[in-house]
């Protein structure tokens, strides 16, 4: 932890409002204020790193909201990294969170395993599985797009992801699709693995970044290096990653013709590009270049849905009350469907919805641009949708 960026923090409080953790408790060191308290007292040596003071800062989704909402600059996604890294190097925690997060990181982060695992979801679930069921969704699309469509425009290279892969290979395929489209010589390498996101939000930092290296130089040479994985992005963004954008960022001056699309689409900001990358224009006005497109604006965008890499594994019953809000505020839009940028926001939506049983059509932004541009019809579209 570095003491300068603690320095930075004024405890002015505009953060309080923002935070999803302290909008639910209203616990001092449930805030990114109380938090960045806690950090100093490690430093100083005030404080020492007991469980209750790991405990707060476990309950940190890191969704980065307290970034965009601080006046003073403070650079709390550093803080709450290094933090994170310097509990597990310095923490011994008890057996079933040990179990938990290994079993989390030798399935997660390999695509065959995941596949494996997801084959099981319909099994019983005791114990801390049980978080696992509930969140896991009730589809599977291990679809690999294919790995070259030539055209004359810039070249990019498609981030596949490992979850997204074989969760979300649909929506990789439509996105590898609308480029082509808009011009660009979309390429997607096999030869590429996880990008180390989640083993940076999890304090598993040194990981993160070797991982992040690692995919830097298999996906060296291109213009672009794209994602359609907000916390994907920020990751790569936040190491240094070159040429990093989100697939939103260069889609802004559409070249295909889009179709109409006559849908009421609730949208949701995923953190990770709002807060954490700083897009929030972008993916909005990738919908409203689709004709008949109603692009629906939820209340509380600012606040998280619960997903947040593993949280929603690990702090379940706290991810799953941010996520039944959340869903709330989705329907309270009467939408047609619903979307994000992320695919763990739309795993969490959407189970949420189903808790509230309410299952509503859900796609990634991309698709429906996809589907704009291919003419597909609406009904079509929402007949085979995930939910």
């Amino acid at each position: 932890m570095q003491p300068e960026l603690i320095a930075d923090c004024v405890h002015c409080g505009f953060c309080l409002p923002t935070c999803p953790t302290y909008s639910l408790w209203h616990e001092e060191m449930d805030s990114p204020r109380g938090r960045i308290h806690l950090m100093q007292g490690l430093v100083d040596g005030s404080i020492e790193l007991t469980d209750t003071v790991v405990e707060h800062f476990d309950r940190c989704l890191g969704c980065m909201a307290c970034v965009s909402s601080c006046p003073s600059g403070v650079q709390y996604d550093r803080l709450i990294e290094q933090t994170r890294d310097h509990v597990e190097r310095n923490h011994r925690r008890g057996p079933l969170d040990r179990l938990v997060r290994a079993g989390i990181f030798a399935v997660f982060p390999h695509r065959r395993r995941l596949r494996a695992a997801l084959l099981l979801r319909r099994l019983p679930a005791p114990g801390p599985l049980r978080a696992l069921k509930q969140i896991a969704p009730p589809w599977a699309a291990p679809e690999w797009p294919p790995e070259h469509l030539r055209n004359d425009g810039p070249r990019v290279a498609l981030l596949a992801g490992c979850v997204a892969s074989v969760v979300f290979g649909d929506v990789n395929a439509a996105t590898a699709r609308v480029l082509h489209a808009d011009g660009f010589d979309v390429s997607v390498p096999r030869a590429q693995g996880c990008c180390g996101a989640l083993h940076a939000h999890a304090g598993r930092l040194e990981e993160g970044v070797a991982r992040a290296r690692r995919l830097e130089r298999d996906l060296a040479g291109y213009d672009h290096i794209v994602t359609n994985a907000a916390g994907c992005g920020s990751h790569l963004k936040d190491h240094g990653v070159a040429n990093v954008v989100d697939v939103s960022e260069l889609l802004v001056q559409p070249r295909a013709e889009r179709r109409p699309l006559p849908l009421r689409v609730a949208f949701q900001d995923s953190c990770h590009l709002r807060h954490a990358q700083g897009v929030s224009s972008a993916p909005r006005a990738l919908l409203a270049a689709i004709p008949g497109l109603e692009c629906l604006e939820p209340a509380k965008q600012e606040l998280c849905c619960g997903s947040a890499g593993i949280y929603n594994i690990v702090e379940a019953d706290t991810a799953a009350e941010l996520g039944d809000r959340k869903a709330v505020h989705v329907l309270a839009t009467a939408p047609d469907a619903y979307a994000s940028g992320n695919p763990g926001c739309l795993v969490q939506v959407t189970a949420a919805m189903r808790r509230a049983g309410r299952p509503t059509p859900a796609f990634h932004p991309i698709e429906l641009v996809d589907a704009s541009i291919r003419g597909v019809g609406a009904g079509e579209l929402l007949d085979g949708a995930r939910r």
